[in-house]
């Protein structure tokens, strides 16, 4: 039989219930950011440091894939565990580069980048799965990620500026577009206006392909095009972004992003010519850019 509390100790409970509350819910407020791929131990983590600035959440991609093969299951896993290390990296930056940049920093120092690399990482996860079963289409719509709470109305077109970050971060960590003249050495080289801070030259990939079939014509020259349309953009991003940054600013907020953007393309190439011819091997290497002054 249960017997009724004394005042005093009905007080001391309801003062402990309150407490309790208030830890609760500031413990559901911290951890309530991430979801998708970024809904695991250590986004807690990291959603308590970016209270203020927000989260980033993307579409869950190990949810939409179809029954994988037992041979393309190590590279799946691979890829998966990747694409959440991509969202921890892009939270963490999200924390440490609180203030800098314009309105749209985050959509292109930290979003934009984000998308390249998810690309490129689920196209790989399609093509692993398609060397031994019917390739999924359209996992790419599952790459672009959104910003969530306080950080929500900070994305847009231009990105303004980008924190300095280890060389290991290069391959995608800040910046993004623009647009700009560009020379004839292959798709590299820059207009006359990048004079004072060099120009980036990548190494050529047309001349790099095979045969290319009548079928695969037309979407190759699309994405030759989009080849030099990438450069021409991040030549103009090396003008109008001189002297911000750190010493490895270039590196990540131009050159890094753009290696991605060339790799998801040049994929997009070889994919096209392989439907029809024997797809070529070894172009992901002609995805790297340098700055030459």
């Amino acid at each position: 039989m249960s017997r009724a509390l004394p005042k005093y100790n009905k007080r001391r409970v309801a003062l402990i219930g309150s407490a309790t509350a208030l830890v609760l819910t500031g413990a559901v407020i911290a951890g309530s950011a991430l979801a998708g791929e970024s809904s695991k131990s250590s986004g807690n983590d990291t959603a308590r440091t970016l209270a203020s600035p927000g989260t980033i959440t993307c579409p869950d991609v190990a949810s939409q894939l179809p029954d994988i093969p037992a041979s393309a299951q190590a590279e799946i896993d691979r890829n998966l565990t990747l694409l959440q290390t991509q969202i921890d990296e892009a939270n963490k930056r999200l924390a440490d580069t609180v203030g800098q940049g314009g309105p749209n920093f985050v959509q292109n120092a930290i979003l934009g980048p984000l998308e390249d690399k998810r690309i490129a990482t689920v196209n790989r996860m399609a093509t692993a799965i398609g060397r031994t079963a019917e390739k999924p289409q359209g996992l790419d719509a599952l790459a672009p990620c959104t910003l969530n709470a306080d950080g929500a109305a900070d994305t847009g077109e231009e990105a303004e500026a980008t924190p300095s970050a280890p060389a290991s971060e290069a391959a995608g960590d800040t910046g993004q577009d623009a647009g700009q003249d560009t020379g004839n050495a292959g798709e590299d080289t820059g207009d006359a206006d990048n004079a004072g801070v060099g120009t980036i030259t990548c190494p050529d990939v047309a001349s790099q392909l095979p045969a290319v079939p009548a079928s695969a014509q037309a979407e190759v020259d699309r994405n030759l095009a989009l080849l030099q349309t990438q450069i021409d953009e991040a030549n103009t991003r090396l003008v109008n972004t001189v002297g911000q940054g750190g010493p490895n600013f270039v590196q990540n907020a131009i050159l890094g992003p753009l290696a991605d953007k060339r790799t998801s393309t040049i994929d997009r190439i070889a994919i096209s010519i392989g439907r029809t011819a024997e797809k070529p091997q070894g172009l992901g290497s002609l995805a790297t850019c340098t700055l030459t002054q």
